[in-house]
């Protein structure tokens, strides 16, 4: 079994990731689901705001790995991508319950391109002014994602075509589970 955790900021193109995995054959279980259903669950409003708190709040009540010990569940199968993964207690979680068949692949683009991309996207839980981005950057970054982001097992950077970052992510799967 191998299980691969993708990561990094939001807009940074984890659903290009996870759409190639898919086409490959894996299966996609998202931790923002887990989060997004305890919300809805509570009759939150989906909003960044709501959910970023929420998710938040679990966090500092219940530990900081809360939302990967709710995922753990969810893993089932040999080739497994999981989304979602927001900082280093998260990953230890993932660590002790998987060793050696956990590997993390990190995404990375800019402020600027991200920012853009989520305009685009419309997706509700969005921020869609730049200082909205910066924010929720400073709350994930605080979860401690930059640290999950720097000790990542593999690093695809999206700052091209959506082409070309769809054949990155193709081949950086296809190189982890052949």
């Amino acid at each position: 079994m191998r299980v691969v955790c993708v990561t990094g900021m939001p807009g940074c193109g984890k659903e290009e990731v996870l759409a190639v995995a898919k086409d490959l054959g894996f299966s996609i279980v998202r931790m923002g689901d887990v989060v997004r259903e305890e919300a809805q669950r509570r009759g939150l409003p989906i909003t960044d705001s709501a959910v970023g708190g929420m998710a938040t709040a679990e966090r500092e009540a219940r530990g900081f790995g809360i939302w990967a010990e709710r995922t753990l569940p969810r893993i089932r199968g040999d080739r497994v991508v999981v989304d979602g993964l927001r900082g280093l207690a998260e990953l230890d979680v993932f660590r002790k319950a998987l060793g050696e068949a956990l590997v993390v692949l990190a995404v990375h683009a800019s402020p600027k391109t991200r920012h853009e991309r989520m305009l685009r996207r419309k997706r509700e839980d969005d921020a869609v002014t730049i200082e909205a981005v910066r924010a929720r950057d400073r709350r994930e970054l605080s979860w401690g994602l930059g640290e999950v982001i720097a000790t990542a097992d593999v690093m695809l950077v999206n700052e091209s075509s959506l082409d070309e970052f769809r054949r990155q992510a193709r081949a950086a799967l296809e190189r982890l589970h052949g």
